[in-house]
């Protein structure tokens, strides 16, 4: 009879751990807000973001009007399909004049059977139009190669 409460005392601890453990999961997940539009990072923040958020018009605004630019539809086309789970994080951000060039680190899981997960570093690159930041080049997981080519 002892063994009996002790197994049912041990069983409804489990129990409480596995629901604390739910709750803690769904309560820190932490809700990512856009930022406000007058620095070159919360451009890169806010771009990643709509995109993430398939916000295709709002990302498609933070792009520099110039040439090369894409057709709002080549531009949602390049997303509709991407299955694309990276994460990234901002880091140093460099102003000269018009131009501004900030780091991000894309962090990127292989598939594999061990969930291993790669990071590399890359630029985007900024220039001012009418007073807004805009975008010329991202990192490929949120860009396409075709895009400004050449012609800053």
């Amino acid at each position: 009879m002892k063994d009996d409460r002790f197994l049912t005392v041990i069983l409804i601890v489990i129990a409480l751990l596995v629901v604390a453990s739910i709750a803690t999961f769904f309560l820190r997940q932490d809700e990512v807000v856009y930022l406000p539009e007058d620095t070159p990072e919360a451009i890169v923040h806010n771009y990643i973001l709509a995109i993430t958020d398939k916000d295709y018009e709002r990302a498609y605004a933070y792009l520099a009007e110039g040439k090369n630019k894409p057709s709002y539809d080549d531009f949602e086309s390049n997303f509709l399909f991407n299955t694309n789970n990276s994460g990234y994080k901002i880091g140093k951000t460099t102003t000269s004049g018009s131009s501004a060039y900030v780091e991000v680190t894309v962090l990127e899981n292989s598939g594999g059977v061990f969930f291993d997960r790669y990071d590399y570093v890359e630029i985007a690159r900024l220039l001012k139009q009418d007073g807004e930041w805009k975008l010329i080049q991202m990192p490929y997981a949120y860009w396409s190669w075709g895009w400004y080519e050449e012609e800053y």
